[in-house]
């Protein structure tokens, strides 16, 4: 089996070593195509307007100046193009991915264009309560993240969806188990602007973010990781909404005379 990691905290990242240690326990046949810097909150982003720049760092290891996005294009349609991987990893971030996070994370983008690539994809998240201060807990995605991916593997999911895994932020042998969940939604309220003044006298700010709030819907990823279990969710990159579609039809669609 062939496997590319990838991440969006930058090729020298401690998550994506983690990432490199659960995909070597896969397979000896793994490629680390990354980004040179941190490109969290980068989200699906593409570089079309400035050409990428790419250094071979060792034996199946390069750093791409661009985006997660850029780095999955280089690996499938460049670097691997006579063959291409059968599997795309994508973390292991420093932080959740959850909830509304999905929408913003480059490492669940990273995930999501090997999907559309046609490649099997799992995006992985280490939640810390601390994420200016704290050490995540790499030691769970360690023990953890090759029988996770094992056992997804060996289930398969449909084409077109992206598996986006969360670890909970305790020690691996406090993990309770694993929970299919659903994606869960952040309260808009918690989103802030943190305004601040540089020491000329100039205004810069910050996007921030609030912790949520104390109960999640059981179910949801925020309520698994909180409950010190393995999130494991499902996205599909399908981003109708066919439960809307007739009625819109009903009133936009002209009938036949």
């Amino acid at each position: 089996m062939r496997i590319l990691i990838t991440n969006d905290d930058g090729v020298e990242a401690a998550g994506l070593d983690v990432l490199e240690k659960i995909a070597t326990d896969l397979t000896d046949d793994v490629w680390v195509v990354a980004p040179e810097t941190d490109n969290s909150g980068a989200s699906h982003s593409l570089t079309l307007a400035e050409p990428l720049r790419m250094r071979e760092l060792g034996k199946r290891r390069y750093a791409v100046k661009g985006t997660p996005t850029d780095c999955v294009i280089m690996g499938v349609r460049y670097l691997l193009k006579d063959q291409p991987p059968d599997l795309v990893l994508s973390g292991v971030n420093r932080g959740q991915n959850l909830a509304d996070d999905v929408n913003y994370s480059g490492t669940v983008a990273g995930a999501i264009e090997g999907s559309l690539l046609g490649i099997p994809s799992i995006a992985m998240s280490q939640a810390i309560s601390n994420y200016d201060h704290g050490v995540p807990p790499w030691d769970t995605p360690m023990v953890h993240g090759a029988g996770l991916v094992r056992k997804l593997l060996d289930a398969g999911w449909p084409t077109g969806s992206v598996i986006n895994v969360n670890f909970p932020d305790c020690a691996p042998d406090k993990v309770k188990g694993v929970a299919v969940t659903v994606q869960g939604f952040r309260d808009t309220a918690l989103l802030d602007i943190d305004d601040r003044m540089d020491t000329r006298g100039k205004a810069y700010y910050w996007i921030g973010i609030a912790k949520r709030g104390p109960n999640p819907p059981k179910g949801s990823d925020l309520w698994a990781v909180r409950s010190n279990l393995i999130s494991v969710t499902p996205l599909c990159l399908d981003f109708t909404d066919h439960g809307a579609l007739p009625d819109l039809a009903s009133v936009l669609e002209e009938k036949d005379k």
